[in-house]
């Protein structure tokens, strides 16, 4: 072995040490502490904080930071205010003896009240094919366009919604699983579950342009868009934000109440600010805040299972509720299941 290459090693090494040993320091040093030993917090809540002296260090100076804001101490307390909401690192700046060092609290910061309680008035019931596995369900003009899952079933179409008459289909390959879809700037977007990919196509021809690739989303599950960039749900508790012309996904929102982080939102549909999400397994949608992740209600469809009609392999794990679209012009939101024979228009109100 050469000296150069061993002096390079060594030197590598001390650094690796020398940074493992300076996070060593700092937690034998000192620790965060919250009032009642909080770990979960709600938005603009005030709460103490204080700084653990293990050893007696003699403290200069602490800045409070989260999410790259500092946080001022007010009579020894913070008041917790982050742009959005979920996992959170707070870290605490310390200066001491000539020197500083950083320490870190994880923490999670919840929503400041808790969901309301919505429900719906039935205004038109519609046909609605029983072969299709609802994926996703969005309007452009007065059509509606359509995304099925499981393999070998999957399509994507457009349609009549009062009749049910197909205006196109395209059918997925026999290896993907259809999952949600979106519609902006003239180009329909489409997820595949597990498969990492998804597709976009042409509105007008209804051809198929590319494919995309999934980032640190874990799955493809629903899909919508604010008229500026895609918002993706993965089966966790992260609603990722997606460029439309790069397909990189550029951040994320965690939904949270203001007891706990939630992770099943399903099926998307962006309206006036709000990501109204299907909730995995339950006959429910939830109305998510698309700046915080806050999930400021949720909307009770209990009953709608009880007025289709259940066929002979009825099941309630396949025959839930999924798919949700707002028609801007008539100014209410549609809804269906996965093989019902009826789509539902309704209005949203508060309980």
């Amino acid at each position: 072995m050469s000296a150069v290459k061993f002096y390079c090693i060594v030197l590598i090494t001390s650094i690796f040490a020398s940074c493992g040993s300076g996070n060593q320091k700092a937690s034998s040093l000192f620790e965060i502490k919250l009032e009642d030993n909080l770990n979960q917090i709600n938005q603009n809540k005030n709460v103490g904080i204080r700084i653990e002296n293990k050893k007696n260090k003699e403290i200069e100076n602490v800045v409070y930071i989260i999410d790259g804001r500092e946080l001022p101490v007010n009579n020894g307390k913070i008041t917790i205010d982050v742009p959005t909401l979920g996992s959170k690192v707070l870290t605490a700046k310390i200066s001491f003896e000539n020197e500083t060092i950083e320490i870190n609290k994880n923490i999670k910061v919840l929503s400041e009240k808790a969901p309301e309680i919505y429900t719906y008035t039935i205004i038109n019931e519609y046909p609605h094919d029983t072969k299709a596995y609802t994926q996703g369900l969005e309007f452009h003009n007065d059509t509606l366009y359509e995304s099925t899952g499981k393999k070998g079933e999957s399509f994507l179409r457009k349609l009549n919604f009062k009749t049910g008459e197909v205006y196109g289909q395209i059918d997925l390959d026999n290896s993907y699983f259809g999952e949600g879809i979106t519609i902006l700037n003239n180009k329909i977007y489409q997820l595949t579950w597990q498969s990492g990919l998804g597709f976009i196509y042409d509105l007008r021809t209804f051809k198929k342009l590319d494919n995309f690739q999934y980032g640190k989303s874990r799955e493809g599950w629903g899909l919508t868009n604010d008229g500026s960039k895609l918002f993706k749900s993965d089966g966790t508790e992260k609603i990722w934000f997606l460029n439309p012309d790069t397909l990189t996904e550029e951040g994320y929102i965690e939904t949270v109440t203001n007891s706990s982080i939630f992770n099943s939102a399903n099926e998307l549909e962006f309206v006036n600010g709000k990501i109204y999400a299907n909730v995995y397994q339950k006959p429910s949608v939830m109305i998510i805040d698309s700046n915080t992740g806050a999930i400021e209600g949720v909307i009770n469809f209990s009953g709608l299972s009880d007025i289709i009609t259940k066929t002979a392999n009825w099941d309630k794990v396949n025959y839930v509720l999924n798919g949700i679209a707002y028609h801007p012009d008539r100014k209410t939101f549609f809804v269906t299941g996965k093989y019902w024979d009826k789509m539902f228009e309704v209005q949203i109100h508060k309980k």
